[in-house]
């Protein structure tokens, strides 16, 4: 009893798929039937590309008009040519171990028309993700490529790094990976020197602290390990500007454009009387701000300029002494 039951609820089901897909296929041709005849006459239509209107051949009716010319603005002669030009597909990108060139499924169990798949349908889409997931990191070094790209992201995400410096940081993994540096060294070293790195090379750039409490290693590791791949790598990083980081503290304290033009200023002054040298980039910003925003009667208190930039308000007292000092003698 309970097999009939069940084959008449199964049968009942597949004609009630069979009756839905009829009536999608009968409005998809409906559609269709609309796109191809005139709706004045029913006759054909053409389109003109010239002058990118859709007209009919029988009447002249103008159906559609400033249309989309969407083929390729370049020319080919041949299919390897073809095939060379073509653009066609997702950009490829660092940020992804495979370039973002495989396909990948996504995770709603949904059909094309936005309908809940069976279980049975579920079931095989997940033993198909699976298999993707294998072919695409087919062997250590995809794993790898993989694991420290996807923290690469995770960090970047965290500190508020734009989309360049992710690439760039990417590049540099990639470089690392290539030139066997990696031997010794964890995964999770190699990517937070090579977004410090990347951060650095963008003008962006973060303080080691702020580096490192979002990574995964410790500051000695990471400082460690950022020398070593720049070295290895021969990468042209500039010392860190301290202007570099005025926009973000002035920012982040709620400050007015004056005040991050008269820290500019303070700091231009002690570049000239030779102040900064030797300094850490990161106090001397935050030092300018807290001493601009006094010179520009905002309330800011040097704890409040310590959290954002990661600092001992002893620097912050230190430094900025430095640089009205300099402003000062400059001044004289």
């Amino acid at each position: 009893m309970t097999d009939t039951i069940t084959r008449t609820y199964t049968g009942e089901t597949e004609r009630q798929n069979d009756e839905n897909e009829t009536e999608r296929e009968d409005e998809s041709t409906a559609r269709t039937d609309e796109r191809e005849h005139c709706p004045e006459c029913g006759g054909r239509l053409v389109s003109d590309s010239e002058h990118a209107e859709t007209v009919c051949d029988n009447c002249g009716l103008v159906v559609e008009e400033d249309e989309i010319d969407r083929g390729p603005e370049w020319r080919a002669f041949d299919s390897a040519e073809k095939d060379k030009k073509s653009r066609v597909g997702a950009p490829t990108t660092n940020m992804m171990h495979d370039q973002g060139l495989s396909t990948n499924i996504g995770w709603q169990d949904k059909d094309a028309y936005g309908k809940a798949l069976s279980s049975r349908q579920r079931q095989k889409m997940q033993r198909l993700r699976t298999w993707n997931e294998r072919f695409r990191t087919r062997d250590s070094k995809e794993r790898n490529l993989k694991q420290a790209l996807g923290e690469i992201d995770r960090m970047a995400s965290a500190l508020g790094l734009p989309e360049n410096v992710r690439e760039t940081a990417s590049v540099i993994y990639r470089r690392a990976l290539e030139e066997d540096l990696l031997p010794g060294r964890s995964i999770e070293g190699v990517a937070t020197a090579s977004l410090y790195a990347a951060a650095r090379q963008a003008g962006t750039p973060r303080s080691l602290d702020e580096i490192s409490s979002v990574s995964r290693v410790d500051k000695m590791e990471l400082t460690r390990t950022y020398r070593y791949i720049v070295r290895q790598l021969s990468l042209e990083v500039k010392p860190a500007d301290p202007e570099h980081y005025l926009p973000r503290f002035v920012s982040d304290l709620d400050l007015s454009d004056e005040t991050e033009r008269m820290a500019r200023e303070l700091l231009e002054s002690a570049r000239k009387q030779g102040v900064h040298s030797g300094k850490s980039p990161v106090g001397l910003a935050a030092a300018a701000v807290y001493a601009a925003a006094l010179l520009t009667n905002e309330k800011v208190t040097q704890n409040e300029v310590s959290g954002v930039a990661s600092i001992s308000e002893v620097t912050i007292r230190n430094r900025y002494k430095e640089l009205l000092e300099a402003s000062e003698t400059a001044a004289v």
